[in-house]
């Protein structure tokens, strides 16, 4: 492994509408920092405005794909292709938040058959075919634990069985539609006090990894949260891979 992170510089596509006023936006340099001088992980980070990564090839030759936070996303195609790329490629992935709900949203559209769930945010007029619906009570601003399915991708990012995470949203996936998401082979595997999803991955693919918390809030910004680092070192493997293979 060490080898393979002097050796390689990931390229990495940070899809995402930059925004200053978005703090998860304003961490990840800092974070990048951190990744360098203390794991020895070197991310080259380009950032791809949605509509953008709508172009089927906008996203060609990276190593990783991280659909950031800062939905309503200017373009719900670009930041739906940028996950189908990551998963159909066998493209490292990290979806945080808006990440998170796009990914459902993709998997849900493109391998459950379900082309007219929707998001709300996005279309709010979807009455009955919300599958990011509306929270009860909004995340924004909120700290909560996230209780970790024993055996997942999360619980050996995390070496927990249990975590406390930021938020910084109002929308959470619509608990009807779990059942068909499990069916069609998604991982549920992180969940609040309540039961409510927090964390999804896909079993068979290189990495995968979606949360509803934002992971780039956690603690100062000096100190890279262990998902990122996750998501950085497969990225690093990616790049150092002569032949990647797609996920099948």
């Amino acid at each position: 492994m060490s080898e393979i992170r002097s050796a390689f510089t990931a390229r990495v596509a940070a899809v995402g509408d930059r925004s200053p006023h978005v703090r998860a936006h304003a961490r990840i340099p800092a974070l990048l920092d951190a990744l360098r001088l203390r794991d020895r992980l070197d991310l080259d980070l380009y950032w791809i405005p949605t509509p953008e990564a709508a172009d089927g090839g906008a996203l060609a030759g990276f190593d990783g794909i991280w659909l950031t936070p800062g939905s309503p996303y200017r373009s719900e195609v670009g930041a739906i292709n940028a996950v189908r790329t990551a998963r159909e490629q066998g493209i490292p992935f990290l979806g945080t938040c808006g990440g998170f709900q796009h990914a459902l949203l993709e998997y849900a559209r493109d391998v459950c058959g379900l082309s007219r769930a929707a998001h709300g945010e996005n279309n709010p007029e979807a009455t009955g075919e919300l599958l990011i619906e509306p929270l009860a009570c909004s995340l924004a601003g909120h700290e909560g634990t996230v209780r970790i399915a024993a055996g997942s991708l999360a619980e050996r990012v995390l070496g927990a069985a249990r975590s406390v995470e930021r938020y910084q949203c109002a929308y959470g996936v619509n608990p009807s539609y779990l059942d068909v998401l499990r069916a069609h082979g998604l991982r549920l595997t992180g969940f609040d006090d309540a039961g409510d999803v927090r964390v999804a991955e896909l079993p068979g693919h290189p990495f995968f990894l979606c949360t509803l918390f934002q992971p780039e809030l956690a603690g100062d910004g000096t100190v890279v949260h262990p998902m990122i680092r996750a998501f950085a070192t497969a990225a690093a493997l990616h790049a150092g891979s002569p032949d990647p293979v797609p996920a099948t």
